[in-house]
C-alpha cells in the first residue's frame, strides 16, 4: 500500500470534519431591553406593598403604603419643605466629602509614595478607623458644640477612612515593572507619580470615593439626630414623635434616591477617565 493510500485511510471522513466545524447553537437572549428588565424588581415590589397595605395585612401604623407616601411627599414638596431639607442635607454631606475627602488624599498620598510616611501615618490611621465613628458623637458635641460644626466633623471623618484605604491600596498596587519603565524612560519622582502610580492608581482611588460617598448618607442620618432644626434627618425626628410612617418612609425615599443618583455621578466620571481600561461586563 502507497503512502498516499495510507493516508487516504487514515483521513477522517469529510462529514465528520463539516460536523466539528459547526458552531455551537446560541443561546436566545431575552428580548426586552435591559433598562425594563431592571425595573421589573422594583415595580413588583411596590405593587405588592401596595396591595399588603389596601387589604390591611400591613396596617398604616406600622408602615403606610405607596400612595399615601407619594401624596405625603407631593405635600412636602408643595409646601417647600422638602426642597429646603434636601437643600440643607446635601451641603452638609458635601461639605463633610470634601473636608474628609481632601484629607484622606493627603494622608494616602504621604503614606503610599513614602515609607516613612507609611511608617508614621498608616498605623495611626488604621487604629482610628476601627472606632466607630458613632461613638465619637457625645465627643464632637464637647468639642464643636450642638451647630453645624459636629455634624459635618461626623461626615468628615466617616468618608476619610474609605478613600484613605483605596488609594493608599491603589498606589502600592500599581505594578513595579512601569514604575521601572519610567525610571529608564528618564522620569523623576514627580513625573512617576503623576504619569505612572496615579493612574495606575485611579480605579481604587474611584471604589473609595464611591464608599464614601454612601458613608457620607450614614454619617448624614446620624449627624443630623443632633439637634437638628432643619434637613431631612430634621423632617425623620419631627414625624417619629407624631408617628407619621409616611413622611419618615418620604426622607428614607430621598436618602435612597440622592444616593442613586450620586452613585451614578460617579459611574459615570469612571466611564470618563478609565475609557483606557477594558473591563470585564458580564456574560
Amino acid at each position: 500500500m502507497s503512502v498516499t493510500q495510507l493516508t487516504d485511510a487514515a483521513a477522517p471522513p469529510a462529514v465528520a470534519i463539516e460536523a466539528r466545524r459547526v458552531p455551537p447553537p446560541r443561546r436566545k437572549r431575552c428580548s426586552l431591553p435591559r433598562p425594563l428588565r431592571r425595573a421589573i424588581g422594583p415595580v413588583l415590589f411596590f405593587l405588592l406593598w401596595q396591595l399588603a397595605s389596601s387589604t390591611g395585612v400591613l396596617p398604616k401604623q406600622v408602615l403606610a403604603g405607596p400612595a399615601t407616601v407619594i401624596s405625603a411627599g407631593a405635600d412636602l414638596w408643595h409646601t417647600g419643605e422638602l426642597q429646603a431639607a434636601i437643600r440643607i442635607s446635601m451641603l452638609r454631606a458635601v461639605t463633610g466629602l470634601a473636608i474628609g475627602g481632601s484629607i484622606g488624599v493627603v494622608l494616602a498620598l504621604l503614606s503610599g509614595l513614602f515609607r516613612i510616611g507609611e511608617d508614621l501615618i498608616d498605623a495611626t490611621v488604621q487604629m482610628l478607623r476601627t472606632i466607630p465613628v458613632v461613638a465619637l458623637i457625645p465627643l464632637l458635641i464637647i468639642w464643636f458644640g450642638i451647630g453645624e460644626a459636629p455634624k459635618i466633623a461626623l461626615i468628615a471623618l466617616a468618608t476619610m477612612f474609605p478613600i484613605y484605604i483605596n488609594l493608599n491600596a491603589g498606589i502600592r498596587g500599581v505594578d513595579q515593572t512601569l514604575v521601572e519603565a519610567g525610571r529608564t524612560l528618564g522620569l523623576n519622582q514627580f513625573g512617576l507619580t503623576i504619569h505612572v502610580i496615579l493612574p495606575g492608581a485611579l480605579p481604587s482611588a474611584l471604589v473609595g470615593l464611591r464608599y464614601s460617598l454612601a458613608v457620607s448618607w450614614l454619617a448624614l442620618v446620624f449627624g443630623e439626630q443632633i439637634n437638628a432644626s432643619a434637613g431631612i434627618g430634621y423632617l425623620m425626628n419631627t414625624a417619629r414623635e407624631f408617628f407619621q410612617t409616611d413622611i419618615i418612609v418620604v426622607c428614607l425615599v430621598v436618602y435612597a434616591v440622592l444616593g442613586l443618583l450620586v452613585d451614578a455621578t460617579i459611574r459615570l466620571l469612571e466611564r470618563l477617565l478609565l475609557s483606557w481600561r477594558p473591563v470585564f461586563t458580564g456574560t
